[in-house]
């Protein structure tokens, strides 16, 4: 490689004071502005001056490759000791081709491609749809990309951050040196960009902003981030998640009719980092790997259509459970890469079984690299805590009014459907989006533009999710966690309704649990807590769960809440099991709550699997498969779970003896499944329920079977209805009801 003499500084146009002084010290608002090649007139003829600042390098070349390798090394003059370089070029224009060659104070060498020689990657048209809140595919353009740019391979970085002085990438590569990267301004959207050539997968990043106010410094992981390290290290990793290759085109094909409002859909809601660990490796989490491996296996035998993972965007407090997430790109590093992430839901999808993912749009952690105070200001965030802080829980709430921010979360919703293949959100904490007063006391919070507290900005927000949702990927679920009487929550937006697919029966869960927490001999004064779920069952397209938060927080487990002695703890656990799955509206069951766990959940604890030696608690483990078979083979159980249609009350009113019995009823005619329940520990003999024709009704499911652990109290296999009118039907059963027990009966053809 030869090398030229630099051009006399004395014949170059000077480069200011000002802007040197700046790019050293890092508070460059424009930095592509001096670094890198620029066209000059030098004595009325055309130039090219390159700049560069090298903090590390004592001495600095440029590589001219207009004539190709190895190219021609013209010395760098260094304008200021701290590492601001030039060199010019007469006659040249910014198509020429070079690289920069360094050697450090120590008399080591290398070279590079500048970074500084690339043009945009973001358009114009990027840009606009950024700024106006509808780029969708967001996540496309900003944060880290593995591109080939101007024929160069390596990573684009993109941010927002309006109110930065500047930004800067660092991460190994840099030494972490924020002075040594910082991006191009995009103008007024408050976008940043710059293209690194030879960066691959595996890079550890952040962004350094320093911010316009206050002389605000501090380092960010990448709000877009596709991967991140494991805590309690917090930067983001470059990953490319376009190379997975698919195998579960037959789910995808199918997925609209399995997941439609008439088909079975029965969850089993799981914490990947406490379902199952390794106790002879140091008890580790299983990786997705083997948890995809493990939980196939598992809800083959448990019959589940379904499951829900707990967020799994990456958080950096086991403790939150995942709903405080950082990270909302990326699938936590606790269990694997985003490969492995994509595994999971391929091997589950190959065998039959939707994913749900739990979603939380409602708020953020203050975690300094997190989304808090981003630039210097409250970007995410309301800056008024009376808007912008959930005080239970210390964390921020999003500004929904705030283009940017919604497009934030759109895209983020659309990228776990579209780019992981997951099958349906479920949406935390929606009434605490809803209300401008959620937990909050009298001058703790404003009302609306019309003196209101309902939320009108979250409102549009949770509608427009919905519309886009399913409007992208048409037979995808959502379902809100709403705990009030919000009315329309899994109506079209078309006729004034937030647009979720299901809406959380949480009326149901606490009104059933407190009763099946009563000692029997008091359930009669109950009765109502039972019917009155009824009332309402048809105005919302339910789900009914029993979830994590019922068995957390002293609330104790669910077997530990069913009073009586051993038998009758386990009696009514499975009475519980078989009037839920019999009770109109789709089914999720905490992870667990399958086996009866006998403490509360802990997420740094496997789930305690040794309890299956004993024959009480491999019981339940068989009905909650045998239920689950039963619905799914039965329509009646879940065709027209949302119509008064596809059910009718045979017995209402017997508080005295607490039994309630009910019919469900599929769209073919006499498609119907009788469900009988039996609250108090008395077995009833002869008991009579009307019902609408003759025939045999086969019992197709006892709660009390042996086979569960019961005490086998039944019907012989079914009963004949006799033609004799009761309770205003033409025809009666007269059953032997078991004790705390349920049956499934359906007439024989």
């Amino acid at each position: 490689m030869s090398t030229l003499p630099a051009v006399p500084a004395a014949a170059v146009p000077t480069t200011s004071s000002q802007d040197i002084d700046l790019i050293i010290h890092s508070a460059h608002w424009d930095p592509f502005g001096v670094l890198g090649p620029h066209e000059i007139t030098v004595k009325g003829a055309k130039a090219l001056i390159i700049r560069a600042f090298l903090p590390e390098a004592g001495k600095a070349w440029v590589v001219d490759l207009t004539k190709g390798e190895p190219g021609v090394r013209v010395p760098m003059e260094m304008l200021h000791p701290d590492g601001m370089f030039v060199a010019t070029f007469p006659g040249r224009s910014r198509e020429m081709p070079y690289r920069l060659a360094v050697e450090n104070h120590d008399g080591h060498a290398w070279d590079f491609v500048d970074p500084y020689r690339f043009g945009p990657v973001l358009t114009d048209f990027d840009l606009h749809l950024l700024a106006e809140g509808t780029h969708y595919n967001n996540y496309e353009k900003l944060g880290a990309h593995l591109i080939t740019h101007e024929g160069f391979k390596g990573v684009h970085f993109a941010v927002w951050a309006p109110n930065a002085l500047r930004v800067s990438v660092s991460g190994n590569f840099n030494h972490w040196d924020g002075r040594r990267h910082p991006l191009r301004n995009c103008g007024t959207g408050g976008l940043w960009e710059i293209f690194i050539p030879d960066l691959s997968q595996g890079e550890v990043y952040k962004f350094e902003i320093k911010s316009r106010h206050s002389n605000y410094l501090v380092a960010k992981a990448d709000p877009y981030g596709f991967a991140a390290e494991a805590r309690p290290r917090t930067a983001s990793i470059v990953w490319d998640i376009t190379h997975f290759e698919w195998h579960d085109q037959t789910w995808m094909a199918e997925r609209a009719k399995k997941q439609s409002l008439d088909a079975p859909i029965s969850i089993y809601e799981c914490h990947l980092g406490s379902w199952k660990r390794k106790p002879e490796d140091a008890n580790r989490f299983l990786n997705y790997r083997e948890l995809a491996d493990d939980l196939v296996a598992y809800l083959d035998e448990l019959h589940f259509t379904h499951i829900e993972l707990m967020p799994i965007s990456e958080h950096p407090f086991d403790g939150s459970w995942g709903y405080q997430p950082v990270g909302y790109f990326a699938p936590t590093s606790r269990f694997g890469t985003p490969d492995d992430f994509a595994y999971f839901i391929d091997k589950l999808h190959q065998h039959g079984y939707g994913v749900i993912l739990d979603w939380v749009p409602a708020h953020f952690p203050r975690d300094v690299h997190g989304l808090g105070f981003f630039d210097g200001t409250h970007l995410y965030e309301h800056e008024d805590p009376r808007m912008g802080e959930h005080r239970d829980w210390g964390t921020k709430i999003f500004n929904y009014g705030r283009a940017e921010v919604r497009n934030f979360l759109f895209g983020n919703a659309l990228f776990w459907l579209e780019r992981y293949h997951i099958d349906g959100l479920r949406v935390d904490a929606v009434a605490s989006m809803l209300y401008l007063d959620y937990s909050r006391e009298a001058g703790e919070w404003l009302p609306n533009e019309f003196g209101g507290n309902e939320n009108l900005a979250a409102i549009d927000f949770l509608k427009k999710l919905n519309e886009l949702c399913h409007q992208y990927h048409p037979g995808i679920l959502t379902a809100a966690e709403e705990s009030t009487s919000w009315s329309g929550v899994s109506r079209p937006t078309y006729l004034g309704g937030l647009g979720f697919s299901l809406k959380w029966n949480m009326g149901w869960m606490n009104d059933t649990l407190v009763y099946m927490s009563k000692d029997p001999v008091y359930r009669k004064y109950e009765h109502g807590a039972l019917t009155f779920s009824l009332i309402y069952a048809f105005t919302e397209n339910f789900l009914l769960p029993l979830s994590h938060d019922e068995v957390v927080h002293g609330k104790g487990s669910l077997l530990d809440k069913m009073p009586g002695d051993l038998w009758q703890k386990f009696a009514n656990l499975r009475l519980l099991y078989g009037y839920m799955w019999g009770h109109p509206g789709k089914k999720l069951l905490f992870m667990g709550d399958e086996i009866a766990q006998w403490r509360e959940w802990k997420h740094d604890h496997s789930l305690d699997w040794h309890l299956l030696e004993w024959e009480s608690h491999r019981g339940i483990q068989k009905l909650v498969s045998d239920l689950n078979s039963l619905y799914q083979s039965e329509p009646a159980l879940y065709q027209v779970d949302f119509e008064w249609t596809g059910f009718e009350w045979l017995e209402l009113h017997d508080w005295e003896n607490s039994v309630l019995a009910f019919l469900r009823r599929g769209r073919v005619p006499d498609d119907e499944v009788i469900v009988v329940c039996n609250f108090t520990p008395v077995v009833r003999h002869g008991y009579r329920i009307g019902v609408p024709s003759g025939g045999f009704y086969r019992e197709i499911l006892n709660t009390d079977s042996d086979a569960y652990g019961g005490s086998n109290v039944g019907n012989h296999g079914g009963s004949w209805a006799r033609h004799e009118p009761h309770a205003g039907r033409p025809f009666h059963l007269e059953l032997t009801i078991p004790p705390l027990g349920v049956l499934f009966l359906k007439k024989s053809t």
